[in-house]
């Protein structure tokens, strides 16, 4: 794939000893007599698998991280199933032009879907469905080039026509299909049109150097059959071109999705052997961190994805289970502030609640001390990164009670908010810690718990909340950010104005119109000059701190805990033959995933 010359390189720390540029990978060793691959690790999102695609994946790695045991001698063993489980169910099912996916719901599309790029270790963006994807100099005009022969699990051919309906769909132009969040994404696309069987041309209404990371979506941008994006079922009739295709769904907050194998995925491992090597993968739905872990040590569970660092902690000590952690371009966890209505409308208000937390006794208490604080939205690796933004660590009551009289004097009331958060027993624990550190500076604080994630989303998206526990922005281009808090209607003001216009992007729950925000998204999504661009997304970091429109919390790390037979954990090298994405903050790739008998 062809770029203009500065994208997509991202620029990395030095690695720390036995890790990878910029984060963390560990791996933990076997003890049942069973034995690991040896190469290197990669990190966060997708790697390499062993016995797949040419690189060790779930065993060992492909960037210098720490070593397994012994490689796995021979083949990967074909059929099999899994189950993995996951933290959440998916409510509003996966016509994904309309569909709201958090991480689980994400997981389960990367088994029915394929989207059209894929990210490598080396930080850039690679061909996946698409063969390449060329700009112009200006990096205004994309050709996309589709691979041919590819089939959707219906039998129906991956053609241009589908592809251009598809993006279409996303960003609210085609008729069949309602989008909510994505019309947002695409609004800078101006035309997608056909130029052949095979060959997508988009144009976009301002340079977009970063657009093809857009086609990926954080994995979240598949590609649907035409016969899912025209059903009346879009949700649930599911066509896709992935390595699975559904058999079963039940919904609830103990679902799970069934998939059974494709017989005619398009995808080879380097020896020729179709992908994928299992025959069928279940997702089980168990909102409780410490139930997944005690599912999996039973043998009821062959895999989990968790992010809760006290089940992080219990993993590594098991020695009969092994895991992959990854932090490199991750998610950050954070306090949300609704800033479209008081309280949180006042700087005031913002102020008084970020100097009552104490973030390192957070990090010790809760998370054993194991994440590392965050300093914005960029994680250590990614373009944007500021070690000190300036965002206060240990808690200062003397600063927080000043600013909650100057709260009082704009307001005439004392300093209260309800905190929305999940229902998971660790989260609220965590909720609690916060609510008695707002209560020791005199704030007082109510909790309101959501167990189902689509509720939880929702109430985000209709700002129904004042303060929430939320969870986003996994690395990648930082551009990839721009939808969550850009507004396209005018410059703003401060959010507390009166006369300020509420911010036109549905999905900036935070609400806020910031004129130097959206004019550093503006130079960061169009610049061509990568110093240039860097600097509009340190400047944009240091200006979320001052604002505190997030309170950031800390990066999070994400684990792959799985029974020792297991392996292929983190995908093979994509198919330019690239070392895959290195992370687990929007999943992983479940092509390569193989159990080995006995």
């Amino acid at each position: 794939m062809t770029y203009p010359s500065r994208q997509f390189q991202q620029t990395d720390p030095p690695a720390p000893t036995g890790g990878v540029p910029g984060g963390t990978v560990r791996r933990q060793s076997v003890s049942r007599g069973f034995r690991a691959c040896v190469v290197g690790v990669a990190l966060v999102l997708v790697a390499a698998a062993c016995g797949g695609g040419g690189s060790d994946n779930g065993d060992g790695g492909s960037s210098g991280g720490p070593k397994g045991e012994a490689e796995v001698s021979g083949k990967p063993t074909l059929g099999g199933s899994v189950v993995y489980g996951l933290e959440a169910n998916t409510s509003g099912g996966w016509c994904l032009a309309e569909a709201q996916l958090v991480i689980s719901g994400i997981q389960v599309a990367r088994a029915i879907y394929d989207t059209l790029t894929a990210p490598g270790a080396d930080g850039e963006i690679h061909p996946f469905l698409a063969e390449s994807v060329t700009p112009n100099a200006e990096a205004t005009e994309f050709t996309i080039k589709l691979r041919s022969g590819i089939k959707f699990s219906d039998g129906s051919d991956l053609t241009a026509q589908v592809v251009a309906n598809n993006l279409d769909a996303y960003r609210g132009t085609y008729p069949a299909r309602s989008p909510l969040l994505f019309k947002f994404v695409f609004s800078d696309v101006d035309t997608v049109s056909v130029v052949d069987p095979l060959t997508v041309k988009v144009t976009t209404k301002v340079p977009w150097p970063a657009f093809p990371w857009f086609l990926w979506g954080s994995a979240r941008i598949g590609i649907m059959g035409q016969a899912q994006l025209d059903s009346a079922n879009c949700p649930t009739d599911l066509v896709g071109t992935g390595p699975f295709v559904k058999e079963n769904f039940e919904a609830g907050p103990s679902g799970k999705f069934v998939a059974k194998k494709n017989p005619n995925y398009w995808w080879k491992d380097k020896d020729g052997t179709p992908y994928p090597y299992l025959d069928q993968i279940t997702f089980q739905a168990n909102e409780s961190g410490p139930d997944r872990l005690k599912s999996l040590q039973a043998n009821d569970y062959q895999m989990i994805h968790t992010s809760g660092p006290l089940q992080i902690i219990d993993i590594r000590k098991d020695k009969n289970i092994r895991s992959i952690e990854s932090d490199k371009y991750g998610e950050v966890s954070y306090q949300l502030l609704n800033t479209t209505k008081e309280p949180f409308s006042y700087q005031s208000a913002r102020d008084a609640t970020a100097y009552a937390v104490d973030r390192d006794t957070v990090n010790q208490t809760r998370n054993g001390g194991i994440l590392k604080q965050a300093s914005g939205p960029f994680a250590p690796g990614s373009v944007g990164f500021v070690e000190d933004t300036g965002l206060p660590t240990k808690a200062d009551i003397e600063k927080s009670k000043a600013a909650q009289a100057e709260y009082k004097r704009q307001t005439g009331k004392d300093l209260t908010f309800t905190l929305t958060t999940g229902a998971d027993p660790e989260t609220l624990k965590t909720a609690e810690l916060l609510q008695s550190m707002w209560a020791a500076a005199g704030i007082r604080v109510d909790l309101q718990s959501i167990g189902d994630q689509t509720q939880y989303l929702n109430q985000a998206i209709g700002k129904q909340f004042e303060a929430i526990l939320w969870r986003n922005h996994p690395g990648g281009d930082p551009d990839l950010q721009y939808v969550w808090w850009h507004c396209g209607n005018g410059s703003g003001s401060a959010p507390a104005d009166p006369n300020a216009p509420a911010c036109d992007n549905a999905v900036n729950f935070s609400g806020f119109n910031d004129p130097v925000l959206n004019t550093l998204m503006e130079k960061g999504r169009s610049s061509l000059n990568e110093a240039e661009r860097k600097q509009a997304y340190e400047d944009l970091n240091r200006e979320f701190a001052k604002q505190r429109y997030s309170l950031w919390g800390q990066w999070t790390l994400w684990a792959i805990a799985f029974q020792p037979n297991i392996h292929g954990v983190l995908g093979p090298d994509l198919p330019d033959g690239t070392a895959p994405w290195p992370g687990l903050g929007t999943g992983a790739p479940v092509q390569a995933l193989w159990q080995a008998k006995g």
